[in-house]
């Protein structure tokens, strides 16, 4: 298996089967160690959000067969991705899992991330990195799709059963990063609005801060222009792929 690297523009590989293996992660010299802490330091004293916990990285990515995607992993920690401001090192790319929640009328729910995370302020798919299987389970495609379930329900207070998310499509953007990208059944607007405003209230009651601050509905790459702040590489194909349907 090739290393993967960052190769922009954004790719989109269309999918129906997932498979994912566990490699090594690369070996790190004392220097690049040293180098990364400290940048992570840095990194956190600017940002209190940060946490350093476990996190699954990518390794490598193949396609076996035109509809097959074969993806490996490595266990790491956040700070891995500190590598990419020590020059030389090799930084793992991130592996993550997102939904795209369509409305009836074919809209999909776009969330901004609040002060409280890495990203404030950024406009993005609900959704979010993958953390390690605990000891004795797979990190497969239905483990892929229950972590993107337990994401829809802790951000948006939207229950969805694991299996009727659809593996729609995998993207390979900025720093190589991989997101394995799953579709939703539709639920109606006031559905969505309410469930993630009882979510902040829930959140505002027990004095935590949440981690999205705001949801707006979009319909085409277009729409995302209007939404003041960033947004990741892959939102813009992702929204045009579901507007130009079917797929």
């Amino acid at each position: 298996m090739a290393h993967l690297a960052p190769t922009p523009p954004v790719e989109l590989i269309e999918v129906t089967e997932l498979r994912l293996v566990e490699e090594p992660p690369p070996q790190l010299s004392a220097e690049h160690r040293a180098a990364r802490d400290h940048v992570w330091q840095e990194l956190a004293g600017d940002n209190p959000a940060l946490f350093d916990g476990p996190v699954v990285a990518c390794t490598s990515v193949s396609q076996p067969h035109p509809r097959e995607l074969l993806l490996g992993w490595a266990r790491v920690t956040y700070r891995n991705f500190a590598l990419r401001r020590v020059s030389g090192a090799t930084a793992l790319p991130s592996l993550f899992v997102d939904v795209l929640q369509p409305t009836d009328d074919g809209r999909l729910l776009v969330a901004r991330m609040s002060t409280a995370t890495a990203h404030p302020g950024r406009w993005h798919l609900p959704g979010g990195s993958v953390e390690h299987p605990d000891a004795g389970e797979a990190l497969d495609a239905e483990a892929l799709s229950r972590n993107a379930a337990r994401e829809l329900s802790e951000e948006l207070g939207v229950d969805t059963v694991p299996d009727t998310l659809t593996l729609w499509a995998v993207t390979r953007g900025d720093h190589g990063n991989v997101g394995v990208h799953f579709v939703a059944p539709p639920r109606s607007a006031a559905e969505l609005t309410d469930r993630f405003t009882a979510v902040l209230s829930a959140g505002a009651a027990a004095g935590q801060l949440p981690e999205l601050d705001r949801v707006a509905l979009v319909r085409t790459p277009s729409d995302l222009t209007a939404l003041p702040g960033p947004h990741p590489d892959y939102l813009g194909p992702l929204v045009g792929r579901y507007a130009r349907g079917p797929w």
